[in-house]
């Protein structure tokens, strides 16, 4: 059970078993401590009455007289009551009623020689029914406040109208039980109420301010991370507290962080920097240093060979002028002019432009449209065919004499296109693969490294990406295209 409110409807419910439990308990007690007043006090008063007719039976002759002695019974009565606190008795005759009545215990301020009128009937009852019976008669009258025990023995006589009775009542010990009793359940219900209440309080006071926290926490936005205010509780104010000290030492990090990733990107882009214009002294001193060597060796040969001189001289001068070009196009931003292309007759197009070259290295090449793949897509087939071509032409270039090369489209899912450009040759080197779209990282001797870093720049530009994916042997090229087509 991890809910803290499932804990607390847990611990009331605990707490309302042992508030029952208890006073099932304390009811018990009371139950058996009036039980046993009263049995206690019918014992006594049947003991005290029995008492009395023995008594009377060894003080008359035999046989008893037809009438009896009234001083005789009056002594008995007050010889064997005296000795038994809180008890009462007397006798009864069939022709005379009560005759004798004694009260020596009694805690009034005067002699009691009265008997009491409200329980007469039932005394004379008892009396009557044990003088019939000849034998002992107890009677137990239980109220709301108190308990009346009345016994009743036949004594020696002539007849049978003569019989002795003894009472007592267990109201001290009943009414101080009960008070006891209702006292001791309603503390204990007090105790219960007050616990309960008060633990739910601060269960729900601490669940107010968690929620109060969350609500703070889920309410921050961007990389922000907001400052909790103190809740007053000790405990939660130490959590707080630590999440705050931790938001600090996080923020400081973050701004540590921040500044290493900005030293490190400008150390990468000067790194950069450096090797594109290593890269490009080395492109443009190769062409310069073949123009003077031809023009020095023009100069100084006959004129009949300048013309071939002059012919070097322009081919290396449109080699600087497609670096250039390729400089440009790889700096200046790109402009798309999409439209709706038949992929299969592009991929055709594409094929064809290194057929020659496939052929003169016994490449085979492939053009594949994947099932499912859409028959039209919408991007720009101009700069993606640069891309696509520089992708082909190295492909081919790596692929070994009688290799294989192949050009596939597919839709891996319902939102891109992807342009794969496969090959079975060694693969790129692993010191290489790190700055492998970078311009001027080439591992040819004759390439400039500008073809991988213009096509991941058109793949940008169409909003998609390129991807190298080493195989086991060769190289993969995906090139990653959002699909608009139908």
């Amino acid at each position: 059970m991890r809910s803290l409110r499932g804990q607390l409807l847990f611990f009331w419910m605990l707490l309302f078993a042992v508030f029952v439990a208890l006073a099932v308990v304390m009811i018990t007690l009371y139950s058996s401590s009036a039980g046993a007043q009263v049995a206690a006090a019918r014992t006594t008063t049947d003991r005290a009455c029995s008492a009395v007719a023995s008594r009377y039976a060894q003080s008359v002759a035999q046989p008893p007289p037809a009438q009896p002695r009234l001083d005789l019974l009056q002594v008995l009565l007050q010889l064997v009551l005296i000795e038994t606190p809180h008890v009462e008795g007397g006798v009864w005759q069939q022709s005379g009623g009560l005759i004798a009545y004694a009260y020596p215990t009694y805690e009034g301020s005067g002699v009691k020689r009265d008997v009491p009128v409200t329980e007469q009937p039932l005394i004379l009852e008892l009396a009557e029914r044990a003088a019939r019976s000849r034998q002992a008669q107890v009677e137990v009258v239980r109220g709301s406040r108190e308990a009346l025990v009345v016994a009743a023995c036949p004594l020696a006589a002539s007849g049978t109208d003569l019989a002795a009775w003894t009472m007592t009542r267990t109201h001290a010990g009943a009414l101080a039980a009960q008070g006891s009793l209702r006292t001791g359940l309603g503390v204990l219900m007090a105790a219960v109420l007050a616990s309960g209440l008060w633990l739910g309080f601060i269960l729900l006071r601490g669940l107010r301010h968690v929620q109060r926290i969350e609500t703070r926490l889920a309410e921050a936005s961007g990389e922000a991370v907001p400052e909790l205010p103190r809740t007053g509780v000790r405990e939660l104010d130490r959590i707080v507290d630590s999440f705050n000290r931790y938001r600090l030492r996080f923020e400081e990090a973050r701004v540590h962080l921040r500044e290493a990733a900005q030293v490190r990107s400008r150390d990468q882009r000067l790194a950069a920097l450096g090797r594109m214009t290593g890269g490009i002294a080395h492109e443009i001193r190769n062409p310069i240093a073949a123009m003077r060597l031809k023009a020095e060796n023009a100069l100084a040969a006959a004129p009949e060979r300048q013309p071939d001189a002059l012919r070097a001289i322009v081919g290396q001068i449109d080699r600087l002028d497609g670096l250039v070009q390729s400089l440009l196009a790889l700096v200046q931003p790109l402009t798309l002019a999409t439209c709706r292309v038949d992929l299969r007759a592009w991929l055709d197009e594409r094929a064809a432009t290194v057929v020659t070259q496939a052929a003169a290295r016994d490449v085979q090449l492939s053009v594949d449209i994947a099932a499912g793949t859409p028959a039209h897509a919408t991007f720009d087939p101009v700069h993606l065919a640069r891309a696509v071509d520089n992708l082909l032409d190295n492909a081919v270039r790596h692929a070994p004499h009688g290799g294989h090369v192949g050009l596939t489209a597919l839709q891996p899912d319902a939102s891109h296109v992807v342009l794969r450009v496969d090959d079975d040759g060694s693969g790129i080197d692993d010191a290489l693969q790190a700055r492998l779209f970078e311009p001027f990282s080439t591992g040819r001797a004759d390439g400039t490294g500008l073809g991988l870093a213009l096509a991941r720049e058109v793949a940008l530009a169409h909003g998609g990406d390129l991807r190298h994916i080493a195989l086991a042997p060769g190289t993969r090229f995906e090139l990653e295209l959002p699909w608009h087509g139908s």
